[in-house]
């Protein structure tokens, strides 16, 4: 007897039979869309890591020098810090660069080739494309950039132990100097609250890329520029340049407490979570910047193809 459900037409199957819907969920495929198109983003963190690691592999023969340099244990420990702080820099600098001019090509570069025309026909909404792009910066590349840190200073860390093992068993007290578990909170945290820190800055080069019609960078140096040589030689004071100059170089005096001038030694004990979000500088850098990434929506939704 043949089965009464397969002798239904389709539309009449039971619909236990139907497959539910897959969710379209078009912020997860912009932000896909944001990591296949702007590899760079996590690749030249990648190249200063290696070149950070073939240096310290090459200058590892001096290592036992260094470290016997000096027998004091606060200066030792400095010393014995410093390359893996060098190391954290210079990887957080070639991220920060790179990712302001993602940032500053994110909408400008969909409206100069036209591509905007195909992505407007798409059902992802232009908040959904801002906030993808910013997300690319304050979630995935903090990410990226936690896990490049950890493994460069990981790989050091090995490098170190198979020269001062043979040397003279030295490595007990570097890992004293240098926790790398311990550091890996910081590091966290430090990621974190730049993240945050720098959301006006990521909002306003947001909202230039999607107004300028060309040479973003320039459109994006020249408004403060003249906002600084304005101040400055009509009242002869510098509270811009202190502003925005206090902005790019970080709250890293608010996120930490009672840091010294020796960035490596910075330690658990010292993240200031009440200060750092008790602080009006960082409410207000996320009120600006929620602001600007408004504008960058508004410009996005009214702006025609350049």
């Amino acid at each position: 007897m043949t089965n009464l459900a397969d002798a239904l037409p389709e539309s009449a199957a039971p619909a236990r039979t139907r497959s539910a819907p897959t969710a379209v969920r078009p912020f997860y495929w912009s932000l896909r869309r944001e990591l296949w198109e702007n590899r760079s983003l996590y690749i030249a963190p990648l190249v200063v890591a290696a070149l950070v690691v073939f240096g310290f592999l090459v200058g590892a023969v001096r290592i036992p020098h260094h470290v016997k340099l000096d027998h004091n244990a606060s200066n030792q420990a400095a010393i014995s810090a410093a390359p893996y702080a060098a190391a954290t820099f210079f990887i957080l600098v070639i991220g920060a660069i790179v990712g302001g001019f993602y940032l500053l090509g994110a909408l400008h570069n969909e409206r100069r080739d036209r591509s905007i025309l195909f992505w407007k026909s798409m059902p992802v909404s232009d908040v959904t494309a801002v906030a993808s792009k910013a997300a690319t910066v304050h979630l995935v590349m903090p990410v990226f950039l936690f896990a490049i840190i950890l493994v460069t200073q990981v790989l050091m860390l090995a490098i170190d132990f198979a020269v001062l093992v043979p040397a003279g068993g030295q490595f007990a007290g570097l890992w004293a100097n240098w926790p790398v578990l311990r550091m890996a909170v910081v590091l966290a945290w430090g990621l974190l609250s730049l993240s945050i820190w720098f959301a006006p800055l990521t909002g306003y080069l947001l909202m230039v890329s999607a107004w300028a019609k060309r040479a973003p960078f320039l459109w994006a140096v020249l408004p403060p520029l003249g906002l600084i040589l304005v101040e400055l030689f009509s009242f002869g004071t510098g509270h811009v340049a202190h502003l925005i100059g206090r902005r790019i170089s970080g709250g890293f005096d608010t996120a930490f407490s009672n840091v010294g001038p020796h960035a490596s030694m910075v330690d658990i004990d010292k993240i200031d979570l009440a200060g750092f979000f008790s602080s009006f500088e960082v409410w207000g850098g996320l009120i600006v910047g929620v602001a600007f990434l408004a504008v960058a929506v508004w410009l996005r939704r009214t702006r025609d193809p350049s």
